[in-house]
This record gives structure tokens, sequence and C-alpha cells, in this order.
């Protein structure tokens, strides 16, 4: 049963203030619960397909959840994802609760969350519980064409996001600025200092915005940052006083989680650091597998904890322990962007009612746009070099270089809109099979 997303919520004209709070209940409960089903089913689609990162999350995003069915516009998802982006934890898994929050108040953002992160949080404690039976290279040789797919999709998406966002000089000497530097300066503060700078440069153009003459009163709700506050500081004291290796756990990836800018990538020298130099609960070749195996999974690459955990817990013995641990990891590392992304959202919306807020976002989604623009070429480099040999010789030519075609295809198949992306991912994973 499908209930079409252009009349349940028709995305708003460019330029039209948008709502991030939860819609009014007008329709049916009916209706409403059909609606969050087949979000629901979406967001499973997307947790299984989704390779690459969070910027490749983004371009997947933006295919299934804007193009097609509209749930919100191309620059509410760069609204959303910036807003995200300066907050610490995972961006791209705070992104898409805060979708289920728009569309369906704080109950389907809490089930968006489990049903996103529910996949790669399972195959990385399977990975942490069979370790020894594991060959990190047949998985790699697995996804060996999805990575290439996978840059495919991030192109597509800068394409499609810059011809929605991008509408003035400004704006493109934003977007070009922001992807030399991202490029080139490739920091964990870069992220959001870039986007600050972004917006403050068009905050200056405050006065063509239409002033709001009622406006709703800002009313800041603390009950989430309590939360996660409260829990920062009571994982360290009772860590400390109990010396129970869960709650220590718990709290050593509650605290990473709340001081982690810019996705996996960032986090892994911590938890290397954290797990590895300083408490040895699992050697360096392990967790170098570990996070090898992340880069093959699809969904957050923060679910990494769930396999940093399920080792940790060996000394404790029994698989019913271990699955323990990846739990008390899975639960440390994705709560603290959890509330504070949920602090934020709540008063948002009545922030942004102020003409210079509404200015900046011209310049953060033009520079998140750029950031998009980079992340295709910083995703490609690190691709292994391949030829694909050719059945003919063209003159002295007799191979092709394997990485641009499938980047290339893969464009042209999404520019094309008559290929599911979720065909292009499987056809991707039958070829390393086959070939692999």
């Amino acid at each position: 049963m499908t209930v079409p997303a252009s009349a349940s919520n028709p995305a708003p004209p460019p330029g039209a203030p948008v709502s991030l709070t939860p819609p009014p209940r007008r329709s049916g409960k009916r209706t409403r619960r059909v609606r969050s089903i087949i979000f629901l089913k979406d967001v499973a689609l997307l947790a299984c397909t989704a390779f690459g990162g969070p910027q490749a999350h983004l371009a997947m995003f933006f295919r299934l959840l804007v193009e097609k069915r509209r749930y919100i516009s191309a620059a509410e998802l760069l609204e959303l994802q910036a807003l995200c982006a300066l907050l610490p934890g995972p961006t791209s898994t705070q992104t898409i609760t805060v979708i289920g929050f728009r569309l369906g108040g704080p109950n389907l953002a809490y089930l968006t969350l489990l049903v996103w992160m529910t996949p790669a949080v399972t195959l990385m404690t399977l990975a942490g519980l069979t370790l020894s039976h594991l060959d990190p290279a047949r998985v790699a040789a697995l996804v060996q064409f999805v990575q290439p797919v996978a840059v495919g999709f991030v192109a597509f998406s800068a394409y499609k996001i810059s011809e929605k966002v991008i509408h003035t000089k400004t704006a493109v000497a934003l977007m070009v600025a922001a992807a030399m530097l991202a490029y080139f300066f490739q920091l964990p503060w870069m992220l959001p200092l870039l986007l600050l700078a972004g917006g403050a440069v068009t905050t200056a153009r405050y006065r063509k915005h239409a002033i709001i003459q009622e406006k709703k009163p800002l009313r800041v709700e603390w009950a989430n940052f309590g939360l996660w506050l409260g829990f920062l500081v009571g994982a360290a004291v009772l860590g400390h006083y109990t010396r129970l290796l869960p709650v220590r756990l718990f709290e050593n990836f509650y605290r990473n989680g709340s001081l982690v800018f810019g996705g996996g990538q960032v986090l892994a020298p911590l938890l290397y650091a954290e797990f590895v130099e300083f408490k040895h609960y699992l050697t360096a070749p392990e967790f170098l597998s570990g996070l090898g195996l992340v880069q093959a999974m699809p969904g957050p690459n923060f679910s990494v904890a769930a396999y940093i955990g399920a080792l940790a817990m060996r000394p404790m013995g029994g698989t019913s322990v271990q699955i323990l641990g990846a739990l008390v990891g899975v639960a440390g590392i994705f709560l603290p962007g959890t509330f504070l992304i949920f602090f934020v959202i709540r008063f948002w919306d009545r922030l942004r009612q102020y003409r210079v807020v509404q200015a900046s976002l011209e310049g953060i989604n033009a520079v998140s746009a750029g950031l998009v623009c980079a992340a295709t070429f910083l995703l490609y480099h690190p691709l292994p070099y391949r030829l694909l040999d050719l059945p003919f010789h063209l003159g002295p030519i007799d191979s092709l270089p394997l990485n641009p075609l499938l980047v290339g295809t893969t464009f042209l198949l999404l520019l094309w809109e008559k290929v599911p992306s979720v065909a292009i991912i499987a056809v991707a994973l039958l070829a390393g099979a086959a070939l692999g």
C-alpha cells in the first residue's frame, strides 16, 4: 500500500519557510500510521544499501527521501545535515533521525534511529563474535565495486543539490571555496568552521528577508541537554567507584561520542588510542580488521563500537557477555549525538524565524553543497587502481581504467532516473561476489 508523498506531504517551494517541528495532527490515525510505516521501510532499505560513509549516505537520502518520496525538500535536507554537522556525533544518523522527528515526532524519530542502525550493528556484532572465522580480504573483494558506485552516488548528489540550492553568485563562490578548502585541509574542525563561516557571510544580507511580525517566543527545553550531561557525569562517577567493565566501557564510548566532530573517520584514531594503546582491550590487527570491515558495511560507521565492545568483554567469557559488550558500546557511542540533536531541534524552528538566521541558511547550504563536491574527490582517491581489459584493441589502447567507468556509469544511470538505487548496489555486490 503506497501513499503518494507529494499528496501527503508536499515539498515546500524554494525560498519558503520550512517547519522542522512535527506536522499538526489533522489527518486520520490510520493515514499517519501508514505513512510512518512507509517511511520506516525506506529507512530500512537505506540501512541495508547506504555504503560509503556520511557523504554517500547524504546522496542516498537525497535520492530516496527527497527526489522519490518528497518527504522533505533538498534545502531542508541540507539545513538538517548542516545542523547535525555542527554537533558532535554521527552526522548521517542524526540527520535521518531528525527527518523522522520532522515527519512524525519523537516516537517515529526513535524508531528511525533503531531501524537505521540495526543492520550495521548486527553485522559488526557478529564480526566481533566470529573474528577468527572472518577473512577481511574476502569481505573487501565482495564490496570492491560498491565503493566506486558509492562515489557515483555522491557525484550525482553534488550535481542535483547544487542545482537546487545555488542561485546567486555569492552562493557559487561559497560553494567553490568550501570545496577547495575541504579538499586541501582535511581537518576535524574544518567542517563546522566552514559551515559557520558560510552562514556568517550571507548573514549580512538579512534585510532582504521579510520580517515575521508574529514570532513565536523562543523557548528552550533543557531536558535532553540535561540527559546528555547527566549521563556524561554519572557514567564517569559510577565507573570510577564500581570498576565494573560494562560501566567503564559505556563511559569510554559515551565520552568519545560526545567529543567527535566529523564522523567515523575522526572517531577511529580516538578509539584506537583508548582501546588499543591505553586499555589494551584488543590488538592493533584486530582493531584494523574491524575498521576495514565497517567500511564495507552499509549504515553508520559508528557501528564499529559494537565490534570493539564485543571484543573488549572477552575476558569475562561467553557469547552472551560479548553481546552485552556490543550493546553497551552501541548505546554509549550513539546516545550523546541523539540527546544533543533532540535538544537543538526542539527550538531550532523558532530560532530560524529571525531574519539573521534565515539569511545565514543561504551560506550554510552553499557550503554544504561544496562539501559534497569535495567528498566526491576525497572518496575517489583511495580507490585501488584497476584496469578493464578490452576484448579488442583500439590502436595502442587495450584496457580502460575501471573506477572512472563505474563512477560515470552510476552517475548516468541516476540521471536517467529509470534504475532504482538498490538495483545498482545489488549489481555491484553480485559482481564483487562473482569476480572476487
